[in-house]
Formats: structure tokens, C-alpha cells, sequence
């Protein structure tokens, strides 16, 4: 029999519908029977493509001998992280605190009034590897709360009350940080990068976007030919094509999955998050402007081949992601991280000419018994199995073989379109179809830019169809929701929703001006400085309450897997002040910035982001008005080149005009 969650449309609520726990979804009611049944409250936050969140689930919320347990002790609550963002961060700040790490699932044990008794992350049903068994854990918490529920009261009360104390601090809006700080990124980010493999640290390695993005802007700050600007324009580069050649990026399909588990961009946690794609294809756009190098456009192209074939909706807009698991077989009773992405070399054998097999294996790397490391299977998932990243470039398997560069790339274009047929017959990994708002706005934005760069009036159209959906479905004249799944969610937008929105409407009114795109994204501006804006913390904040109390006030000010909606507003307002002639923008910028000085100048890894909207500041946003007649070839010419600071208007007349600050300048096409 199902339980509460069969009503909601999260995909990861509802993959609990059927579990023995009593589930209920987040609301006044549940911590109301928590109060009646005196229970304390059992939250479990994930997300529907989360690996340990499966595993989990399969373990205990599956059991029905530990869901007995859970039920005799505790109202449990489920809550999709990607739905309710504020409730995520509320009690991501107290796992954190109190365990030194964070991570999904997340399980915190709450007073019926919502303070945080106990928390962690994955808990393995019975104790081992070091962790605590779940059921060990549910008795003991139980009977912590029959017998000594005023000492936990107490205690769970203090350290809530310590997150609010700690939230509501001011925020210093001292003077602007100083100029230094590009130069301070750049070396930082050298002393940290892996000059074999790019990117910065050891394993698991991350692509973060936000970072090589202020890089390449940097770059064009200081100068290709300088010290700074050659650094950071090779960290990039280095970065971006190893990444382009490893098993993050899905060599078959396009598009990139979630994080290397190694520091070679070789064995990924396969899952496809929507808002990696939209970043990622920015910054390989970015590089084939600055490079002219045709990888650079072909692995843009390949993600917005993914984006429209695979997740684009009915609708037009996108969802958000794909599991990393799948079964092996339509046969299969258990599903495997990566079964459907990865190859057995038999298989390739079976598919392909000998000749033709050796040259693709080489070229991608494939081993009899499989190619993961051990260090990068800890469960033996991807035995004898193999993940494609090339191993070989053209060059050299035309050396190895014998025959030319374009008998390679003909035998291996071959190949793949056999493998791609193949692949598309087995299982598909779970997708979780939901759309959300802040993710398309990214989403559409990385297409309208697409659409300018590559001269690809597709893109253009995708772009469009994507913003009609979230106006049409998502936004209600006056206030923006955070996600649709068959029905609008109930749940408003977040400051996240409304900066990457706005930040997708400017990118899209520059390949379609006529459609008062912009005039949206000022609305949509209006509104979150309304609703989100806070003096004190001098930013845009998330107010997560319940029972009419706010839990606390949450500032995000990291640009991590996401960009910080505060960085990326910080950008929007300096685009916008120029776009719209409003020079109160720029001011609320300047705000941003100043409230941001301390981050970067001590540790602007965390802020890439701001960082670049700092050099916006400092050097000005350029407005290019172009005329709606203008030859096509000068704007094919003016839109391949790099201008990470530029905005893109239309106007009547025959001159392109540019502006910096005060001053304009004018010239004919062809001139």
C-alpha cells in the first residue's frame, strides 16, 4: 500500500511512494502530528538521480523490518533537495557543523518544532566501514527522546538558535577589493593546478565551470602575451581538453556526467546533471572563441545535441537529469552505476570489423578485463567493463596503423554511430523529468549564446521555446515558481530561480530582440529585489520557516556545482544597469561586490564568479547595437570573437555601435 508521497510529482518522492516507511512530505501538518504523537521527526533530503540515495533506500527504507523501527519512533519526512533548496541549506549548515562534512542522502533526526537533534549522511543498515548502523541509530534516538527529551530539547534549541545567530550576522560593505585580487586568483589557482591532467586538486575532481570561465575572462584582462594572462589561459585550455578527452565527457552522446572519482577525467559518477551542461557549454564556447579551436566548438555542439535530443521536454523547456544506474540487461533485478555507459571489449569485437575494433580501442582506451582502476571501483560495479575517453589521438593511430588521419576519423565516426545504435536499445538510466527553473534559465541562456556563436538559428529557437514554457507555466504575472513536473509545484522561486532566469532573458535578447525579453528580465529583477533582498546580510536571501517562524536566513555565497545566486546577480546588474539605462542597478552591484571584498581577497576560489563580476565593474560592460540589416558576415565575424564583457542589442540605422561607460563609438560593416 502506498504511503503520503504517492500525491506529490517528485520523481524522488514518488520512487519512495512504495517503501513500508510511513513517509509524509514536507509540511505544517507532519510536524503537527510529530507534536501529537510526541515523535521526533525523521528527515531524509536527496535527489532522484543520487546513487547513495538509491543505495540507501534499498538497504533500510526498503526493509521492512527497519522501517518497522522507523515508524515506531519517528514522523518521517522525505524532501527532494532540488525541489526545496532552503530546506537542504537549513540543515546542511547543521550536518556540517557538527560532523565536519555534508553530502545525500542527508538524514537529521528534528524536534517536533524543527531544531536538529542528530544528523549525518548515508547510514549503512547494520555498523560497518566505521559508520553507525541506521537501526542502531533509530532505537538509540528513540530512546534518547522517551527519557531524556528536555536535555535533547535543550541541546537541539541551542544549536538552532547558534545557525540563526550565525546567519543574521551583519554583512561588512567596506570599500571594493583591491585590484590585486585577479593576479591573487590566477596564482592561487596555479599553486593548486594539476599540470598533467588540468583542473585543481587530486581526486574526486570536479569540472567547476565558474572557475574556468574567470580564467579565460582573466586572460583577456591582463592579456594572452602577459605572465597572468598566459597562465590562466593555459589552465583553461588544459583544463577543458582534458576534460573533453576523458570518461566525464560521454564520447557516444555528448555531454558531460557529474565528477571524475580519479584525477584523470577518466572514471565519472555517470550521472547527467542539467545545470553542468548549460555551464559547461558556455565555457567550451568561451575557449572556441578565444582559440578558434574546432574541439572547442565540437564538444559545445555535442552538449547541445544531448540537451535537445535526450532531455528537452515535450514543452520546450529541459530536465534535470539522468541517473548514473541502470540494469545491465532488460532482464536484470539490479541496477548498476554506469551499465548503461560503459562497454565490455568482447562487445566491441562482436560489433565491429577486427581492424576496425583494434582501431577504436585503441583510440578509447579499451582493456580486456575492463579499464577502472581499482582505486576508482571500490564495488566492483565496473569489472570488466570500460568506460570510452581517447586514449589515442588521430595522429597517433594513423601512425600505429598505417594509413591516414582521415581514414581514422572515418573509421572511428563509423564506429561510434554503430555503438550509439546500440546503446540507445539497452535499459535507459532513470531520468528525472521535473523542470526547474534556475537550471533552464542556465539552460536557455548557454543556447541563445549557442545560437549567436555558432550562427545556428536551431538554437535560437530552442532557446525561445525553452523561456515561453517557464513564462507560460512558471510564472504567474507576478511571482515565479521553482519547478514543474506535469503541474506547477506550489513551491515559489528562490533568488536562484530568479538571477539564472535573468540571466538566460539577456543572453536571449541579443538573438531575440523584438520579443521583450529584456523587458521581462527587468520584471523579473523588480521582483527579487521585493520579495529577497536583506539589508543586513546585504544580499539576496532564502527564508526557510515553518509553524510561521523562520528557521534561518540563508545567504549563498559559494559558487560551487551552481553559480551563488548573489555572484550571479551581481553580474545580471551590471548587464542590466547598461541594457536599460538604470544606474541604480550598478549601484546594487556595487553593494554585492563590497559585501564579497573579504571573500575575495583571501579566498576568491570560492567566488570565481564575483571575481569576474568584479572586472566587469572595474573595466565596464561593452553594449553592442547592432542594425537589424547589417551584413551577415561582420556579425558572424563580431559574434565569433571573445568579448566576455559585451551585451548584444539590435537598432535600426547602419552603423554598429559600441559603448563603454560614457563613451560611443560607431562603424560601418565592412569599414
Amino acid at each position: 500500500m502506498p504511503n503520503a508521497l504517492i500525491h506529490e510529482t517528485s520523481p524522488y518522492l514518488l520512487q519512495h511512494a512504495h517503501n513500508p516507511v510511513d513517509w509524509q512530505p514536507w509540511s505544517e501538518q507532519a510536524f503537527a502530528r510529530a507534536r501529537s504523537e510526541n515523535k521526533l521527526v525523521f528527515l531524509s533530503i536527496g535527489y532522484s538521480t543520487c546513487h547513495w540515495c538509491h543505495v540507501m533506500e534499498h538497504e533500510s527504507f526498503e526493509n521492512p523490518q527497519v522501517a518497522e523501527v522507523i515508524n515506531r519512533h519517528f514522523i518521517s519526512v522525505k524532501v527532494d533537495r532540488e525541489e526545496r533548496p532552503d530546506i537542504d541549506a537549513t540543515y546542511m549548515a547543521y550536518v556540517q557543523a557538527t560532523t565536519g562534512q555534508g553530502g545525500w542522502p542527508m538524514s537529521v533526526w528534528l524536534t517536533p518544532a524543527g531544531a536538529p537533534v542528530f544528523g549525518g549522511t548515508y547510514f549503512p543498515p547494520d555498523n560497518r566501514h566505521g559508520r553507525p548502523g541506521f537501526t542502531r541509530v533509530c532505537e538509540q534516538l528513540g530512546h534518547l527522546w522517551r527519557n531524556e527529551r528536555t536535555q535533547l530539547e535543550t541541546n537541539a534549541s541551542s544549536m538552532m538558535e547558534h545557525l540563526r545567530l550565525e546567519a543574521s550576522k551583519p554583512v561588512a560593505t567596506p570599500g571594493l577589493p583591491d585590484r590585486k585580487a585577479h593576479a591573487d586568483f590566477i596564482n592561487y589557482c596555479e599553486s593548486v593546478f594539476d599540470d598533467e591532467w588540468g583542473g585543481w586538486g587530486g581526486a574526486p575532481k570536479f569540472p567547476r565551470p565558474v572557475v574556468v570561465r574567470a580564467l579565460m575572462q582573466l586572460s583577456d584582462r591582463f592579456g594572452r602575451d602577459s605572465d597572468e594572462g598566459h597562465m590562466a589561459w593555459n589552465m583553461s585550455a588544459t583544463t577543458l581538453r582534458a576534460m573533453a578527452a576523458g570518461g566525464l565527457h560521454d564520447q557516444l552522446g555528448g555531454g558531460f556526467h557529474r565528477y571524475s572519482v580519479d584525477r584523470y577525467w577518466h572514471v565519472p559518477h555517470y550521472e547527467k546533471m542539467l545545470y553542468d551542461q548549460a555551464q559547461l557549454a558556455m565555457a567550451y564556447l568561451d575557449a572556441w572563441q578565444i582559440s578558434g579551436e574546432a574541439l572547442f566548438r565540437d564538444v559545445s555542439e555535442g552538449i547541445f545535441r544531448y540537451l535537445v535530443e535526450i532531455l528537452r521536454d515535450p514543452g520546450g523547456a529541459y530536465h534535470a537529469a539522468e541517473d548514473a544506474d541502470s540494469l545491465p540487461t532488460p532482464q536484470a533485478d539490479h541496477k548498476r552505476e554506469g551499465a548503461f555507459w560503459t562497454w565490455a571489449a568482447a562487445e566491441i569485437e562482436a560489433l565491429l570489423a577486427p581492424r576496425d575494433a583494434a582501431i577504436f580501442s585503441a583510440a578509447f582506451g579499451l582493456q580486456a578485463d575492463g579499464n577502472a582502476r581499482p582505486a576508482s571501483d571500490p564495488h566492483g560495479e565496473l569489472i570488466g567493463q570500460n568506460t570510452l575517453f581517447r586514449a589515442m589521438s588521430d595522429d597517433a593511430l594513423a601512425e600505429l596503423f598505417d594509413c591516414t588521419q582521415s581514414a581514422v576519423r572515418e573509421c572511428l565516426a563509423a564506429a561510434m554511430g554503430k555503438l550509439a545504435a546500440v546503446r540507445a536499445q539497452r535499459p535507459p538510466p532513470h531520468r528525472d523529468d521535473k523542470i526547474i527553473t534556475a537550471w533552464n534559465g542556465l539552460t536557455l541562456g548557454a543556447m541563445a549564446r549557442g545560437a549567436r556563436v555558432l550562427e545556428r538559428a536551431d538554437l535560437a529557437a530552442a532557446a525561445t521555446r525553452a523561456a515561453e514554457f517557464i513564462k507560460r507555466e512558471l510564472w504567474d504575472g507576478s511571482c515565479l515558481f521553482r519547478s514543474w513536473r506535469g503541474q506547477r509545484g506550489n513551491t515559489p522561486a528562490f533568488p536562484a530561480d530568479y538571477v539564472a532566469l535573468i540571466c538566460g532573458l539577456i543572453e536571449l535578447e541579443a538573438v531575440s530582440p523584438a520579443a521583450g525579453w529584456l523587458d521581462w528580465a527587468l520584471q523579473l529583477q523588480d521582483k527579487l529585489d521585493t520579495d529577497f533582498w536583506d539589508e543586513t546580510s546585504a544580499g539576496y536571501v532564502m527564508r526557510p520557516a515553518l509553524s510561521g517562524n523562520t528557521l534561518r536566513v540563508i545567504r549563498e555565497d559559494y559558487d560551487g556545482a551552481e553559480p551563488s545566486p548573489n555572484h550571479l546577480a551581481a553580474e545580471n546588474l551590471l548587464k542590466l544597469a547598461i541594457l536599460s539605462d538604470a544606474p541604480e542597478h550598478a549601484a546594487r552591484a556595487e553593494i554585492l561586490l563590497r559585501a564579497g571584498c573579504h571573500a575575495l581577497e583571501t579566498q576568491a576560489i570560492t567566488a570565481p564568479l564575483l571575481l569576474a563580476a568584479l572586472d566587469l565593474h572595474e573595466r565596464g560592460v561593452m553594449k553592442f547595437q547592432i542594425p537589424i540589416a547589417a551584413p551577415s558576415l561582420t556579425v558572424k565575424q563580431l559574434h565569433a570573437a571573445y568579448f566576455p564583457r559585451a551585451v548584444f542589442t539590435h537598432g535600426e540605422g547602419k552603423a554598429i555601435t559600441v559603448c563603454e561607460g560614457v563613451t560611443c563609438r560607431s562603424f560601418l560593416p565592412g569599414a
